[in-house]
């Protein structure tokens, strides 16, 4: 997600497209299901015999995922002081995520609104680098610049032991197939360059850092979509192809090539419904 200096997906009117498309996708779910069943034993090997924890969140949207991961570890070492960093370039998600926080009143929260990648130069700049013991970057690897040097920095935030989780939409998902084929049309504002777990490996792997992927399987019902008079079709075309009106953004021929493509490469159809390929993939990069 990026600063308000640039464009970001999620600024003004945008930050309800993204929530609507929350409620509708179930991908919050997905993801929640995941962190439960993976992070409580990575917690307890995270925090085994350290006197205080610090987290770091790049990407936090409005801290729906953050707070259940901090109330889970803060369940794991109830005893253990806990730190919270946040680096959300939405002004406006950061100020839904503050109003969460009263939930969790032990944890110490420090607040940096601005793209990751000013966060990287003020850190960089101050010298007096803090460490953590875990990092989570979901669903923000498609804004920064340049990956490689990200998933670099904040590998080099981590503590002895630590992790450093990156949750990205799946390769050869729904999102992955429709932003590749229509890469010109697509990556033209807040996205530049489409990014899956694919090229998030192959980047770890050029890095030589050791990891471990999860599946993170989410399917949602895009039937809608096939209905030009449906608002809420609409409202998901416009969201998956990262614009502000899908029927005003395009000509009718590209379209209609998208709907093609939604409809037969990336979807299943079950019942006369169609469902959207929206797998993801959770990615553990040790320290």
């Amino acid at each position: 997600m990026a600063a308000e200096a640039k464009h970001t997906c999620y600024e003004g009117c945008s930050v309800s497209s993204f929530q609507f498309y929350l409620e509708k996708s179930g991908e919050h779910a997905a993801i929640l299901k995941c962190v439960h069943s993976l992070l409580p034993e990575e917690f307890k090997r995270i925090g085994a015999g350290k006197s205080s924890l610090d987290v770091l969140g790049i990407g936090s949207g409005g801290g729906e995922m953050d707070m259940q991961m901090l109330s889970l570890l803060q369940s794991t070492f109830p005893a253990v002081p806990i730190t919270a960093d946040v680096v959300e370039g939405s002004s406006a998600l950061v100020n839904n995520f503050k109003a969460k926080t009263a939930d969790l009143p032990k944890i110490s929260f420090s607040w940096h609104v601005m793209h990751s990648e000013e966060y990287e130069k003020q850190v960089k700049a101050k010298g007096d680098i803090k460490k953590f013991d875990f990092i989570h970057m979901i669903q923000m690897i498609y804004y920064v610049d340049n990956m490689a040097e990200t998933i670099k920095f904040c590998h080099s935030l981590l503590k002895n032991n630590g992790r450093l989780m990156i949750i990205v939409e799946a390769a050869n998902s729904g999102w992955d197939i429709l932003w590749k084929t229509y890469k010109k049309d697509l990556c033209v504002d807040s996205i530049k360059e489409y990014r899956s777990s694919g090229e998030v490996i192959a980047c770890l792997k050029s890095l030589g850092l050791k990891y471990e992927e999860h599946p993170v399987p989410n399917s949602y019902d895009a039937t809608e979509c096939f209905d030009p008079n449906s608002t809420t079709g609409g409202r998901l075309l416009s969201f998956m192809t990262g614009t502000d009106n899908f029927y005003e953004s395009f000509t009718p021929e590209i379209r209609a090539g998208m709907l093609d493509l939604i409809r037969n490469k990336c979807s299943t159809e079950k019942d006369g419904r169609v469902f959207w390929n929206s797998h993801l993939s959770c990615i553990l990069v040790y320290a």
